[in-house]
């Protein structure tokens, strides 16, 4: 008996070793395409930060799931007054920031005013113009005070540009980001890599990764080789999807498909002639074959839509009828409007792969009814300064990745400068309607309005696909915001 209980004290030994061994991977590299031009989500539109640092390294008082459900974030609980117009938030306590300050009501009233200020370089400013007062009842208690109700503030609380940051680290939060998630910053390689690591302190569910890397590698065949290699152990947003059978075939990864919030279009300047005329913008619109662009750009992977929304959002509609595919028709719109012979143009391609490869297909296409597009390609940093800032562009392809963002046509300094009075007022009858009902009723008309308005040429809604290593769990399968959110992710024993 004694001799059985050595073997058994031995392979229980030999047991716990391996099961050790299989456990001692707590680290990831995760790779993208896009690096981020510095990583403060409350004062740029860049996606690429939100992809870095939403949930992991900054929270917000609600914050997005990865099924896109909202849930308490800083804020364990709210009460919403009767009127709709003032919102108390109970904030979660011993709450504290990377560098080890406490974060309380007074940090969430200094972060939503300096993105509601005067001032503010918040890309998403208007999500906060409702709030009219931000006040701290004590240290564990903030009021928002609303100027008129809005059925979309736990909504628009939840967005990366509206994270919880402190005063005392703002003044270098774009190069030493601090904030209260469950990881921390630790270094930043140029041009390379990001590194984070485990934050002990968490004020929530820890971490199960005890490091992470984020690499950018932005050649898809670079790509391509690098998680073949098996050098990185997940690539976000996988930018060459005609390899991703060959994923799909091979045991040692998973591809994972979902869906993005990212309206792909083909934007339009609206204040340029001749894109002022709506006969010129119905027929850019019917010029386009959606299913060429998806089959040949994205290996057909994406979704054809016909206006601003996301197809699996419960209140689509689905309106590409209204832009079918139809070049007679195209021509013969251009020939009322009084280019029977066509015209030339700019199109301007940022560099992910829908738009670079689409916007071949799509200027082959415009050409084929007289529509001369000369094509540009140009970095990110050239995008937002050209065209986004500087609205000095004819035609432009980018995929909207903000979540539920129909809003921005109520915008008429919007880069593509749409100035609708009708859409606008509704946009404001939607901020003020909570009535789940209503809220769909109005959507619906805001869907068709833009939709037969030829705003912008609808293309597709951009697929979410990841490529990982089989042992890697806990990922988004879907996007409802630009994120990598690492806190539940781990490695499978």
């Amino acid at each position: 008996m004694k001799h059985f209980s050595k073997l058994a004290f031995a392979s229980a030994i030999a047991l716990a070793a391996g099961i050790g061994g299989a456990q001692a991977q707590t680290s990831l590299t995760l790779a993208m395409q896009l690096e981020p031009p510095h990583l403060d989500p409350t004062s740029a539109a860049a996606g690429a930060i939100d992809s870095v640092v939403y949930s992991n390294i900054f929270e917000g008082l609600t914050r997005f799931m990865g099924d896109g459900s909202i849930v308490p974030g800083l804020a364990k609980s709210w009460e919403i007054s009767d009127d709709g117009l003032t919102y108390t938030f109970k904030l979660q306590d011993g709450v504290k920031f990377h560098d080890g300050t406490t974060m309380d009501a007074e940090d969430v009233k200094f972060s939503l005013d300096r993105a509601r200020a005067e001032d503010s370089v918040n890309a998403q400013k208007a999500l906060f113009a409702g709030i009219s007062d931000v006040t701290v009842i004590d240290p564990l208690t903030v009021q928002l005070t609303l100027s008129e109700p809005n059925g979309n503030m736990l909504f628009n609380l939840a967005w990366g540009d509206a994270v919880i940051v402190a005063p005392e680290s703002i003044e270098n939060i774009k190069t030493n980001p601090v904030g209260t998630g469950a990881f921390k910053f630790t270094d930043w390689v140029q041009g390379d890599r990001i590194d984070i690591e485990r934050n002990p302190d968490y004020w929530g569910t820890p971490a199960i990764l005890e490091s992470a890397t984020f690499k950018f590698i932005s050649d898809p065949t670079a790509a391509f080789a690098a998680v073949m290699a098996e050098d990185v152990d997940v690539f976000s947003s996988f930018p060459a999807p005609e390899n991703l059978p060959q994923f799909e075939a091979d045991p040692r990864f998973q591809v994972l498909i979902g869906s993005t919030e990212g309206e792909t279009i083909l934007s339009t300047n609206n204040k340029m002639p001749p894109f002022d005329n709506v006969k010129v913008r119905e027929a850019v619109a019917h010029a386009i074959d959606r299913q060429a662009i998806i089959d040949g750009a994205m290996f057909g992977y994406g979704t054809p839509i016909g206006t601003h929304f996301a197809p699996h959002h419960p209140d689509y509609l689905d309106l590409t009828g209204n832009s079918a595919y139809d070049p007679d028709l195209s021509r013969k719109l251009l020939a009322e409007a009084g280019f029977p012979d066509g015209f030339e143009t700019t199109l301007y391609l940022p560099p992910p792969s829908y738009a670079r490869r689409g916007g071949e297909i799509i200027a082959a296409q415009l050409a084929e009814v007289g529509i001369k597009a000369e094509i540009t390609n140009v970095e990110w940093a050239q995008w937002l300064e050209t065209v986004f800032r500087g609205k000095d562009f004819g035609l432009t392809i980018v995929s909207h990745t903000e979540p539920m963002d129909i809003g921005i046509y109520a915008r008429p300094e919007y880069y593509f400068q749409y100035d609708n009075p009708t859409f606008q007022e509704l946009m404001t009858t939607l901020n003020a309607t909570t009535d789940p009902a209503k809220r769909s009723e109005l959507l619906a008309q805001a869907q068709t309005i833009i939709s037969e308005d030829y705003v912008n040429g609808y293309l597709f809604q951009l697929a979410q696909l990841s490529v990982a290593k089989a042992g890697v769990q806990g990922l988004w399968t879907n996007a409802p915001t630009q994120a990598n959110d690492l806190t539940g992710v781990s490695w499978a024993n």
